[in-house]
């Protein structure tokens, strides 16, 4: 084994150690921020806990499914291809969004509430009313936008906009090199349309400060890594999917 081939793989070995802990950190660095949920901080942070059916909680457990297969693409491609630029990408997109689910689940936990609410849609916290009676100005608008998910049919194992298809991930599995690489960014492309609309929603309806910031900044990121991997694709003679 060559000594750049041993770097990569103690950096992507490293990466799969690194995952688990941000996900334990990031359920703690939220419980931190609110208290021990004990005496003064319990009082203040009940006003401000949301119902199963709010937009917050609707956002924390249909992105955490979201990023969770955003995650599980990325580390498919690491063994598809020995390309630096398309495994840095997908390197940066395994600790970013590993830790921001855990984040979200960890406000999950906090609030008290189901990571899987039973009987309820994904993504209709972005088009049901009231919102756990959270301001619904805008909605009309939102309920015409492309990409959210009224009127989605989850099918093939894509839950919601963007998600790719067991078929797509099985595609995935069994590509090499460029192959491989295009196929990804043009199934994270299309992923990260979806979460930056579902972050958007998220940014206009919740009511939950610190995760209407986390969603703020998820669609700024994500919309960064669009524009990346728009170039990425021209490079490799493809573009994104129609």
């Amino acid at each position: 084994m060559t000594a750049r081939a041993r770097d990569r793989r103690v950096g992507w070995v490293a990466g799969s150690v690194v995952v688990p802990a941000l996900l334990f950190a990031g359920v703690a660095t939220v419980a931190s921020a609110r208290g021990d949920g004990t005496g003064a901080d319990r009082t203040a942070a009940a006003p401000h806990t949301p119902s199963v059916d709010s937009a917050d909680a609707g956002f924390a457990r249909d992105m955490a499914v979201h990023h969770q297969q955003a995650v599980e693409m990325s580390f498919i491609v690491r063994d598809r291809t020995q390309d630096e630029e398309v495994r840095r990408l997908a390197y940066d997109i395994v600790n970013t969004q590993a830790n921001q689910r855990g984040m979200l689940l960890g406000w999950l936990d906090l609030w008290g509430l189901p990571k899987a609410a039973a009987g309820r849609e994904p993504m209709d916290w972005m088009t049901a009313a009231g919102h756990g009676g959270h301001s619904t100005d805008g909605m009309e608008e939102m309920e015409g936008m492309e990409g959210t998910g009224h009127g989605y049919r989850p099918h093939d194992g894509s839950l919601m906009p963007g998600m790719a298809t067991r078929t797509e991930l099985d595609r995935l599995r069994t590509a090499h090199g460029r192959a491989a690489e295009v196929l990804y960014l043009q199934l994270m492309t299309d992923h990260h349309k979806g979460g930056i609309d579902m972050a958007r929603g998220c940014a206009r309806l919740c009511a939950v400060g610190a995760e209407r910031r986390l969603a703020e900044g998820m669609a700024a990121a994500q919309q960064s890594e669009l524009d990346a991997m728009a170039g990425m694709l021209t490079a490799r003679g493809a573009a994104p999917r129609p």
